[in-house]
């Protein structure tokens, strides 16, 4: 069965919301953030003590939008996947790691030197905030045409990956500056049920903690 270590609402969060779409069987490790400090049993895990971290029999993963490439093409094409020779799988593979690479990336400092380190760098997390509403741009302008999913069409993995870049802007309360037809991609995205159940999954265990402030 397939294992996922996560905290909540962290970058595992991808991998987890995939799983729920799929409906693939797994087992959830909850674990508090960030887990290298507050979990050091879980360095003998993933000696990066990073999250997320899967393991799927022999198959170890620790980068959550490979995680979710992953999944949504290991046991063939699936509805998260576009395949090799649609029209879309050029777009899909871009936005799938935009999510991360472009998107995720600025918020990442803004919760270190806003959250965890306040004081330390607040004009460094000012220009980090700044660089994701700039790349957020891309985003709006590729749904101005109407469209409810980025790719092919339909829900994919790519949602996923973007979508969970716009979950840590929430987290992180900086998402009142979303424009309209990203706003609006937002509540369609988080009315999912596989949302709702990866949400629900990861409040099952008493020992987790929230990843961050709520």
């Amino acid at each position: 069965m397939i294992q996922l270590w996560h905290c909540a609402d962290a970058r595992s969060f991808r991998a987890l919301w995939a799983l729920e779409e799929l409906g693939l069987p797994y087992e959830l490790k909850l674990l508090s953030f960030p887990p290298r400090m507050r979990e050091p049993a879980y360095l003998e895990v993933n000696p990066l003590g990073t999250i997320p971290f899967l393991v799927d029999g022999d198959t170890r993963m620790s980068e959550s939008a490979a995680i979710t490439q992953y999944l949504a093409t290991r046991d063939g094409p699936t509805p998260l996947s576009i395949q090799p020779g649609e029209a879309d799988y050029g777009p899909w593979l871009n936005w799938l790691h935009f999510g991360e690479a472009t998107l995720t990336f600025p918020q990442t400092l803004v919760l270190r030197y806003r959250v965890f380190e306040p004081g330390r760098a607040e004009a460094a997390a000012d220009d980090y905030e700044r660089w994701f509403f700039a790349r957020l741009k891309g985003l709006d302008r590729a749904l101005a045409d109407g469209r409810d999913w980025l790719v092919g069409g339909r829900f994919t993995a790519a949602d996923i990956s973007v979508g969970y870049a716009l979950l840590l802007a929430r987290s992180l309360k900086i998402d009142s500056g979303f424009p309209p037809a990203v706003a609006t991609y937002w509540e369609r995205l988080r009315e999912r049920e596989s949302f709702k159940r990866a949400k629900a999954a990861q409040k099952n265990d008493a020992v987790a903690a929230p990843a961050f402030p709520t």
